[in-house]
């Protein structure tokens, strides 16, 4: 098997002073590194991460074309992290309430068998008739009611884990400031190249 080589995932910002309010609620009176993140912000954040795995590495590269610009870099990126590690920390209470209630589920689903397999046979002495139907059903009913917390505890628990990480990565991705980007054009075999 091949081993999996991480990538790096870009998100590009754009610091502007038109544009960066609009990377905010707008009717958030709070200083601009407290405010919430505009819906569409989130959504444009998270469409760059879509195609996210467990070991790529994601920096947010913010683009501004002025000392002016660049002001702005730090209090959206504390309000970014802000933003991610508080959808973590919903996620991790989620995540706990979704264990506790499937371990429950599993825990009562057990007594409940248990205590057919202990009170059915002293209700059903004899292995003929009615008797050896009723507990081939208790059978297949155990089956049934523990089938449902030992999936979920087994298999459905690494979308949770996964989301947890994807939201850890944003909130602790590394800030890159790109500036002073301009265009210029190298007399070359009359071709044009950006020069950054």
């Amino acid at each position: 098997m091949k081993a999996y080589q991480p990538k790096t995932i870009n998100v590009f910002v754009t610091l502007d002073q038109l544009v960066v309010p609009g990377y905010f609620n707008p009717h958030d009176p709070a200083p601009i590194y407290k405010r919430q993140l505009n819906h569409q912000f989130e959504q444009y954040i998270m469409a760059n991460v879509a195609l996210f795995k467990r070991y790529d590495v994601i920096f947010y590269k913010f683009k501004c074309a002025n000392e002016i610009d660049k002001q702005y870099a730090e209090p959206i990126m504390y309000a970014i992290r802000r933003h991610f590690n508080e959808l973590k920390e919903h996620k991790i209470r989620s995540f706990n309430k979704y264990k506790r209630r499937n371990i429950r589920m599993l825990i009562a689903s057990t007594i409940i068998v248990m205590l057919f397999h202990i009170l059915l046979p002293l209700v059903f002495t004899s292995d003929i008739g009615i008797s050896s139907a009723v507990r081939n059903s208790f059978d297949v009913f155990s089956w049934v009611i523990l089938w449902h917390p030992i999936d979920e505890l087994v298999f459905n628990w690494n979308p949770h884990v996964a989301e947890i990480n994807l939201l850890n990565k944003l909130a602790t991705a590394e800030l890159i400031i790109i500036e002073n980007e301009k265009k210029a054009t190298v007399s070359n075999n009359n071709a044009l190249r950006v020069v950054a």
